[in-house]
């Protein structure tokens, strides 16, 4: 394969919506076999910690590295925007030894360029390759892995790792899946079964309340799994009239009931080769469970008014909200069914159980992306609405939430979301008691007492943690725990 053709199909690799690990280790694989390298490395810039990190990288010996900005090759790289080209890594002084003393590995010679949309964009991360097999890297090699780099840089602009400040360096590490955010220890254990369920062909059931992201992580698998250049078709349950199922789902002949002007293939069928997600299981009508029982053990169907048996090569998904238990046991959903379509169960947790920071990172995600959707500039959300995000309970979880934020965003008339742009019912009322995210202060109250029953009412709203307290405070956190000792001594 030429370098050129290379390229062309690490574009359309790059362009699909994947496991951001994978297709980043895709890149590293395809890049070192065209530049003869031993390994490739991509390095990307935590927006969050300043530092960088492995996203992924060809190195068997450890899981992950780190580094701070401006040492060793990646890092200099990465602060400067420079493609650097060392012939003997041992002999110059930019090459830092302490990657290959963790990984037993011997560096001798270095490749590595910036990763960014074009030549004036902020760097996102650093690819590296190491040790040329034959001779050492030249300069159509640095043209060809600059190239690249902005492939890279260009990708990630469109997934959900953009930085929330996109005219500052790196990006913000939301998750491993590209469009599915969270890195909370409930959302952990999700991740890892989307993975292995993305492996097989087993039939997979989501479990979760509405607007948890159940048809996300669907798509989540299909994309991750040997079907991902296949069809992802979505049959909504609820939708469906129970006279309709049947020909929905395996199609129709012509003739087969009155309007029938022509064949017209199932779901089913379109979704050959891919994947058939079955959306909210749980109101499959039941005097069609029978024929969709048959269908899920042996992929076989007949179209309505037809007699032909056909198969389908197609991968099935479920998701419901439903308690498929007590449908069972009250007779309206077939034990048998219910057996079939959980071979692999995901619960997907609710909004409330993933963390505070988890809403707070996703309000800021969809508050850039609603922006950018409507044409408004960037929109920042003011700590007394965040404190009003962070304490709702989100009954209509993440989908509440955006639909909460884009409202914001829409409304606000300079570019900042504050407590007034959100829904009624979690406004201030006059004269009431004070709401989520609302501070009461008493006429009379001193300024030093106003201030620290703020301080107190912003530390608990941060749950206790002090750097974000500071933050919402736009104090230092020297400040900030000045006036909690202040607060504290007797002698006040």
């Amino acid at each position: 394969m030429s370098r050129l053709s290379l390229l062309v199909d690490l574009a359309t690799l790059l362009a699909r919506e994947v496991d951001l690990d994978a297709m980043l280790s895709m890149a590293c694989e395809r890049v070192a076999e065209a530049l003869q390298a031993d390994r490739a490395t991509v390095w990307l810039i935590d927006a969050e910690r300043g530092d960088l990190v492995t996203r992924v990288a060809l190195l068997p010996e450890v899981p992950q590295l780190r580094q701070p900005a401006g040492k060793g090759v990646a890092g200099i790289v990465a602060r400067t925007g420079e493609v650097l080209r060392l012939e003997d890594a041992s002999r110059d002084p930019r090459f830092d030894p302490s990657a290959d003393k963790v990984t037993g590995y011997t560096t001798r010679s270095m490749l590595a360029a910036p990763i960014r949309e074009d030549a004036r964009a902020p760097v996102r991360g650093v690819i590296q390759l190491l040790n040329r097999k034959e001779g050492v890297f030249d300069d159509e090699d640095e043209r060809y892995l600059v190239a690249l780099a902005m492939q890279l840089g260009r990708a990630l602009s469109l997934t959900t790792l953009r930085a929330a400040d996109e005219a500052g360096p790196g990006l913000v590490l939301r998750g491993p899946f590209n469009h599915v955010i969270g890195r909370s220890p409930a959302l952990k254990a999700v991740y890892e079964r989307i993975a292995l369920a993305a492996r097989s062909d087993a039939t997979v059931l989501l479990r979760g309340e509405t607007g948890t992201g159940k048809g996300l992580l669907a798509r989540a698998i299909h994309v991750n799994s040997l079907r991902q250049s296949g069809p992802f078709v979505t049959v909504d349950c609820t939708t469906l009239p129970a006279q309709l199922v049947e020909s929905e789902l395996f199609g129709h002949e012509r003739g087969a009931f009155t309007g029938a002007d022509r064949r017209v293939p199932g779901r089913v069928e379109v979704a050959g080769g891919g994947t058939l997600l079955l959306d909210e299981i749980g109101d499959f009508p039941p005097e069609m469970q029978g024929k969709l029982l048959r269908f899920l053990q042996d992929r076989r169907f007949e179209r309505v008014g037809g007699r032909q048996e056909l198969t389908a090569d197609v991968r099935i998904l479920c998701a419901t909200h439903r308690d498929l238990e007590g449908a069972v046991a009250k007779g309206t959903f077939r034990e048998d069914l219910y057996y079939r379509v959980r071979v692999i169960e995901i619960e997907i947790p609710p909004l409330r159980e993933r963390g505070t920071d988890e809403i707070e990172q996703l309000a800021n995600y969809f508050a850039v992306e609603h922006a950018r959707r409507h044409g408004r500039p960037p929109t920042v959300i003011e700590p007394s609405a965040m404190a009003i995000l962070r304490s709702h309970d989100w009954p209509g979880n993440v989908r509440e939430l955006e639909h909460w934020i884009e409202s914001a965003v829409v409304l606000s008339t300079d570019a900042r979301i504050t407590p007034a742009l959100l829904p009624s019912a979690k406004r201030p009322r006059a004269g009431g008691a004070a709401s989520a995210g609302e501070v009461r202060l008493a006429i009379g109250l001193s300024l030093a007492e106003a201030t620290r029953k703020y301080i107190d009412a912003t530390l608990q709203a941060c749950e206790g943690n002090k750097t974000r307290a500071a933050k919402s405070l736009r104090v230092g956190r020297n400040t900030l725990a000045r006036a909690l000792s202040e607060r504290e001594d007797p002698s006040e």
